[in-house]
């Protein structure tokens, strides 16, 4: 019986977690930003992503004000959380004064950090694989590090960059769907 009601209990904190109208918010503009990116006429998808470098631009800045600001809340990780604040206030303060340079220059950034992390979570893989944890994870491992290296190696070429906003943008179109399908499914639940 404990079982059953913790396993209910679970199913409704899930439901509850996430309304289902701020999941179909978010989708419908994941949707309108993916479809201005894939769809738009060219001073469309320029003024969408400028938009969005933007408003990562606010973002960063605003957070980094926060982060500080935190400090005087909650002193743990203060290092740290003032390290991030300084760095986030930097890069959001440079992507509001200088959005065009950022807007090229992002996607490139994105596909490095991307390549980074392919090769480090292919290394853990291999490190995992050689510790018993079989084949799968030691192809897996192989085919991040080799992915990681393309894109650290291709960091310079600007259709990197071109590629990666594409890709977002599909991503984006898609999972709006998805998250559009969701957000009904969960109203009528």
């Amino acid at each position: 019986m404990s079982a059953a009601t913790n396993t209910s209990s679970a199913t409704s904190f899930e439901n509850n977690a996430r309304p289902w109208w701020l999941m179909l918010i978010e989708g419908g503009a994941l949707i309108i930003i993916g479809g201005f990116l894939l769809f738009g006429s060219t001073n469309t998808r320029l003024t969408t992503w400028l938009v969005l470098v933007s408003l990562l631009g606010i973002w960063w800045l605003v957070r980094g004000i926060f982060d500080i600001v935190s400090l005087f809340i909650d002193r743990t990780a203060w290092g740290w959380k003032l390290f991030m604040g300084i760095i986030s206030i930097i890069a959001g303060g440079y992507i509001i004064m200088y959005p065009t340079v950022a807007a090229v220059a992002l996607p490139q950034i994105f596909a490095l950090v991307l390549g980074i992390w392919g090769l480090i979570q292919g290394i853990v893989m291999l490190i995992l694989a050689f510790r018993g944890g079989g084949w799968g994870p030691g192809i897996l491992g192989v085919l991040a590090i080799i992915f990681g290296l393309i894109l650290i190696g291709a960091y310079g070429n600007l259709g990197v960059g071109v590629s990666f906003v594409l890709v977002a943008a599909i991503f984006a179109f898609i999972g709006g769907i998805v998250m559009v399908i969701q957000a009904f499914r969960q109203r009528s639940a």
